[in-house]
């Protein structure tokens, strides 16, 4: 018999009106079924934007450091329980368990980080053109936010939403992922264990045209804060700008490793290895693509391959395994069309392209290792974000066309390029379009301290994580205090 979890509403664990329920499976055995959802609708989300509208005026009178207290609790309560969130990201989500170990370290940097902030939360004093006058920027509560995460990142991108978004004094709807909520709902508890007022975080399992819809068009939810595929951001983005409410898109990203003619070979081989097949690639800053300079195409191409085949593919809680399964059979299916559309339009498969099957793997969603080489860069492959294991090499003669090449796509999150020419890695900080760029380092790996986003198709101008985080989950007040004891104009009546 499996657990059967709850909405989060006004500090109590409920059911949704509907009665309706989903199950969430371990990717790698689907037989294994890790619980038993709640299906929210438009009743249950309304619930829970009633209650977050109730705890709102207490929570943000609450003072920030007794606010970051709060959060600081959940830090460590993560920080003690480490191993048991990773083991159950394995078995939700399915990457292997030292990237498990990884995520959930990223939500305790995240919440000892923000917890911080309840002390800083930096605003700005200025100069007034006028006599006996003061002048500041303060920061306040935005209200109500709605919060709707992915789940390739079950526990860090929720934090990176939650935490800033409470200290800075909001209250919060909470929609995770539907192939992901067990991991969200275990997250909660912590905060109702740390001591959250109730009211203040509020969580509803459930899918995106039933439980998401609702918290982007709801008029009391002024912000909301999205992370997952373009197609949908743009959604989300046209529904919550009819109501004119702070919407935060992270969106997709196609992003480039360059491996310039002077490389060590070595580190880059190791970068792109991890860049295109940690996490199945199903990150939003994997290294889809390989630029690769023609004066070392052949060699790096040929060591990549011998890389790539001795991945070991299977359930991630397995130690000895490097890549763990896709999230589910859509997503399986989706890879597998790019790979066949690769091939259609000319681009060799020198490596994998196809399910993984027998023994094991007939009992998850495993797909093989997957590496295209001669791609174009106007291909479909080179173009459209795949979120598989599949990594396509373009070759390139010189630094020019290579970033030409990287700043072909309509996306802009993560870039890379391996050199050891230092004017050229300055360059290329310079040249490449992309709100993130790595020097001798793959795509991935970015660190809390600094603001996370993209350009162009990856978003909308916002970044989470950072110095970021607190100016996006909060509004500015400007404050004018005039002690002078008499009128003073300001433009007009300055001396």
């Amino acid at each position: 018999m499996t657990d059967v979890f709850k909405n989060f509403v006004g500090g109590e664990w409920v059911e949704s009106s509907g009665g309706a329920t989903f199950e969430s499976v371990n990717p790698a055995n689907t037989s294994d079924v890790v619980g038993t959802f709640q299906r929210s609708n438009k009743s249950d989300v309304v619930s829970a934007i009633d209650a977050a509208n109730a705890a709102f005026f207490g929570w943000s009178r609450t003072p920030a450091p007794a606010r970051a207290d709060i959060i600081l609790r959940v830090a460590l309560l993560l920080e003690e329980r480490k191993e048991e969130f990773a083991q159950l990201e394995t078995r939700e989500m399915g990457k292997v368990l030292q990237e498990g170990r990884g995520d959930v370290q990223e939500g305790i940097d995240m919440a000892k980080y923000i917890a911080g902030e309840g002390r800083r939360m930096f605003g700005e004093t200025v100069p007034s053109e006028l006599r006996n006058k003061f002048a500041a920027l303060i920061r306040q509560p935005i209200g109500v936010v709605g919060l709707i995460t992915p789940w390739n990142f079950p526990i860090a991108i929720p934090t990176w939403k939650l935490f800033p978004a409470l200290v800075c004094g909001n209250t919060v709807v909470f929609k995770p992922a539907e192939d992901t909520p067990a991991c969200a709902t275990r997250l909660v508890e912590l905060f109702e264990e740390a001591g959250l007022p109730p009211g203040v975080l509020n969580l509803v399992t459930g899918f995106g045209a039933e439980a998401g819809q609702p918290i982007v068009e709801d008029e009391r939810v002024r912000m909301i804060s999205f992370t997952g595929s373009g197609e949908v951001g743009r959604e989300v983005a046209a529904r919550a700008g009819r109501s004119l409410k702070k919407c935060m898109l992270e969106l997709g990203g196609k992003n480039a490793m360059i491996v310039m003619d002077d490389a060590n070979l070595d580190l880059a081989l190791e970068g792109a290895l991890w860049g295109a097949f940690g996490t199945t690639g199903q990150r939003c800053t994997a290294t889809s693509r390989i630029i690769v300079h023609e004066a070392v195409l052949e060699e790096f191409t040929q060591r990549l391959l011998q890389k790539a085949q001795a991945l070991k593919v299977g359930p991630g809680v397995d130690p000895d395994v490097d890549m763990g399964p896709v999230i589910n059979e859509q997503q399986l299916t989706t890879i597998h069309e790019y790979t066949q559309v690769g091939e259609a339009e000319g681009a060799k498969l020198l490596l994998g392209g196809h399910r993984l099957t027998g023994g094991e793997y007939d009992q998850g969603f495993f797909y093989a290792p997957t590496v295209f080489g001669d791609v174009n860069y106007r291909m479909r492959i080179a173009q459209e974000e795949i979120f598989g294991p599949t990594v396509a090499i373009m070759p390139v003669s010189s630094y020019g066309e290579a970033v030409k090449v990287a700043n072909s796509t309509e996306y802009g999150l993560s870039s890379a390029i391996y050199t050891q020419d230092i004017n050229l890695a300055f360059q290329a900080v310079q040249d490449l379009e992309a709100g993130i760029t790595y020097v001798n380092a793959p795509t991935i790996g970015a660190e809390i301290q600094l603001p996370f986003g993209g350009v162009k198709g990856t978003g909308n101008g916002h970044r989470e994580a950072g110095t970021s985080a607190v100016r996006e989950f909060s509004e500015m007040k400007s404050v004018y205090v005039d002690y002078s004891g008499k009128l003073q104009r300001a433009q007009i009546d300055v001396e």
